[in-house]
């Protein structure tokens, strides 16, 4: 099984405005084959709270605009390190650069086959690393 024609749609323009918001390293990954639950999964990150939530914002915004897409469940806004978007066909997984490099989900997900996504958010690749260099921290960073 691969992922649906609707799911591939989400991917896309989640991830665009996942890149439309300055998120780092997107990336998606068709779990069909693995999971029964979504087809799709995109990870992207943000150095800072704030800019997690802006993030979340406007994916669920876009998609709810664009295609009519409300997320079914909504979770990790209170603190805004780990906000996640179950759209049932995908869901979607925004991380502070700390979560992102602790819980490595790419490492989970690694033999699962990458979806093509639209040039902007693929450009975002390596973007946390370059992040940290020019602010002088590390992709871990410090916790409040």
């Amino acid at each position: 099984m691969t992922a649906t024609d609707r799911s591939i749609e989400l991917v896309n323009a989640a991830a665009q405005a996942a890149a439309d918001r300055l998120a780092h390293d997107i990336i998606a990954y068709d779990v069909s084959d693995v999971l029964s639950i979504t087809d799709a999964f995109l990870l992207a990150s943000a150095p800072n709270d704030r800019q997690v939530k802006s993030i979340v914002d406007e994916i669920e915004e876009r998609l709810n605009k664009q295609l009519g897409a409300k997320p079914v469940r909504r979770e990790g806004d209170r603190d805004a390190r780990w906000i996640l978007l179950d759209y049932v066909d995908i869901v979607v997984h925004v991380q502070h650069t700390e979560e992102r490099v602790f819980y490595a989900l790419e490492r989970l997900w690694k033999d699962c086959p990458e979806l093509p996504l639209p040039e902007d958010a693929r450009k975002t690749r390596g973007k946390a690393k370059e992040h940290a260099e020019l602010t002088g921290g590390d992709t871990e960073g410090e916790r409040r």
